[in-house]
């Protein structure tokens, strides 16, 4: 698996780089660069222990370069800060010799990439497309934050006691690369100035070392923003 994505990547990048330099007397447009950011809406697919998580907003940002391969074809490879993960909230209450603990917990698992998305785009017009392809990343950092509130009742009395909290996760337990699959569209309102969104589906199981027979968890991500092409 690991060489089949490892081929998908340097394809991908042999054919972007060779266009680089359109054939002369060619017709196609240059080749153009430009930045990007806008809005994650991030979420780690269900398993048995995340019934309760819930999408977490972030965002992304980073560069890109549109290569024309075809009158109305193009590769684009994107380096991007992308912001994953997930909200998740969860709730536990047991009770020892006459005292019941009440644990309510609401946090984000915040997973850091950077992310190289190469994308093959069509253009029905000059100005509106729809694209798809391979995105891999790159984990940078992962952490835990959130609030915990803890409630212990003995009797007729009940105390409560609040907490704020960021935890590292250790990556060693962690996939720390990230392969994705793509699909999205674009329409660009000037020359330069564009709107962008993006759904991307991740393939590689975050968690590292899965006990056998236990589901993956896995990154999923839709974006929205804004593109300029210089």
């Amino acid at each position: 698996m690991k060489k089949l994505i490892l081929g998908i990547a340097v394809l991908s990048t042999t054919l972007a780089f060779a266009q680089t330099t359109p054939s002369t007397g060619s017709s196609m447009s240059p080749v153009r660069f430009g930045l990007k950011a806008g809005m994650n809406v991030a979420s780690l697919s269900k398993d048995a222990g995340l019934e309760d998580q819930k999408s977490k907003i972030g965002f992304n940002a980073g560069v890109f370069a549109n290569i024309p391969v075809a009158e109305s074809f193009s590769i684009q490879p994107e380096l991007l800060y992308n912001q994953l993960g997930a909200k998740i909230e969860s709730r536990d209450e047991y009770t020892i010799a006459g005292v019941t603990t009440r644990n309510v917990e609401s946090y984000s698992t915040n997973l850091d990439y950077l992310t190289v998305p190469v994308m093959f785009q069509y253009n029905f017009v000059p100005n509106f497309y729809i694209e798809a392809g391979p995105e891999f990343g790159f984990m940078l950092s992962a952490k835990n934050k959130g609030d915990r509130t803890t409630t212990v009742t003995t009797g007729s009395n009940t105390s409560t006691t609040n907490a704020s909290y960021t935890d590292d996760i250790d990556k060693d337990n962690l996939n720390t690369f990230n392969f994705g699959v793509g699909i999205g569209l674009g329409y660009y309102f000037t020359d330069n100035i564009g709107l962008t969104a993006r759904y991307v589906a991740g393939v590689t199981d975050v968690a590292k070392d899965r006990p056998s027979g236990s589901d993956a968890i896995r990154n999923n991500n839709f974006q929205v923003g804004l593109a300029f092409k210089f």
